[in-house]
């Protein structure tokens, strides 16, 4: 069986995956899967990649077998998983609110092929890819990194490098050369047993129908927290480092992708509560018009004073928000 070379970026990832199909060569021993954090937005990554490189690369097709020596790209709004040697394709929960996202290919790529895996985390935000990369050590993969270094967004590589028993950490510049010496070597007799949490997992990412609550209460306990996708109760994944969440929906964040989208959901509460008590103010106003045309005088100054107050609350609360410091790294 060949190898696999899985890979993940994200903010800076198409510069760097441009410079790394312009050294892979047409002998490359393995296929390459890569996502990159396009979201619902059209991509011509592949055809880039093409006039790049020299090996062929085209948007992943639902049961596609890869082939080496062929790049497979994540299609828009589509994960990418591995599953019985095949690709499949499927609209399923976001994960860290991407969708494609890097760890539902680099767990699928584990849990299929184990040893076989060789997982590589380039530039890109926060830290999408750790986990992904950390199931691919715990069946018997190659975890390769960027040099933090030389990405133009450090964090994923930082995180990864952070979180994971990581084998390579090299610049760009020497990431094609080593691809190909590990496509080449034969993967190592690792053989271990099928990992029940990262199967667990797996079901729960994947919504896998209504034993999904089985699957997340087996490796996760409640938290305070809700899911700000769908809503629902998220749970704290057990022994993760980084910590991470899950709602039994299935979609998933790590601490810090989770504290980016309640900072910026609790932002917009309060400029809708802003705007709220704008237009309540513009309303008494009207009525307080209405008042003083009915020659109700007394009235409409007891309604221009409650303005007063309601615009005394949105100005606080507009000074709260302007003021409140960006969330830390």
């Amino acid at each position: 069986m060949n190898r696999l070379i899985v890979i993940g970026a994200s903010a800076g990832g198409v510069s760097a995956l441009e410079r790394l199909a312009a050294s892979l060569p047409e002998t490359l021993a393995a296929p390459v899967l890569i996502v990159l954090h396009v979201g619902a937005h059209p991509s011509a990554l592949p055809e880039v990649l093409s006039y790049r490189g020299r090996l062929p690369a085209e948007h992943a097709h639902d049961g596609q077998r890869p082939e080496p020596g062929r790049i497979y790209v994540a299609p828009p709004d589509h994960h990418m998983l591995v599953v019985d040697n095949s690709l499949r394709l499927n609209r399923g929960p976001k994960e860290h609110h991407a969708r494609p996202a890097i760890d539902p290919l680099f767990l699928s790529a584990a849990l299929a092929r184990g040893p076989e895996v060789i997982g590589v985390v380039l530039t890109g935000m926060l830290d999408d890819g750790t986990f992904g990369l950390q199931a691919i050590k715990r069946c018997g993969g190659t975890a390769v990194v960027q040099d933090p270094a030389d990405a133009v967004e450090p964090s994923m590589p930082l995180s990864a490098l952070r979180h994971v028993d990581v084998d390579h950490c090299v610049p760009l510049d020497e990431m094609a050369e080593l691809l190909v010496d590990l496509a080449s070597a034969p993967p190592s007799k690792d053989e271990r047993p099928r990992d029940q949490r990262l199967q667990h997992e797996q079901h729960v990412m994947l919504f896998d129908g209504r034993d999904a609550m089985e699957h997340l209460s087996a490796i996760a306990t409640p938290s305070p927290f809700v899911c700000p996708d769908c809503h629902g109760g998220l749970w704290e994944i057990a022994d993760s480092d980084p910590v991470r969440y899950r709602c039994h929906v299935g979609h998933g964040f790590s601490i810090r992708t989770l504290q980016h989208e309640l900072w910026g959901a609790a932002d917009d509460s309060i400029w809708d509560a802003i705007r709220a008590l704008q237009e309540k103010s513009q309303l008494i106003l009207r009525m307080a018009d209405l008042h003083k045309a009915s020659g109700d005088e007394r009235g409409a100054a007891a309604l221009e004073t409650t303005v007063k107050t309601i615009q005394e609350q949105a100005n606080g609360l507009r000074l709260l928000v302007e003021k409140t410091p960006l969330p830390v790294e």
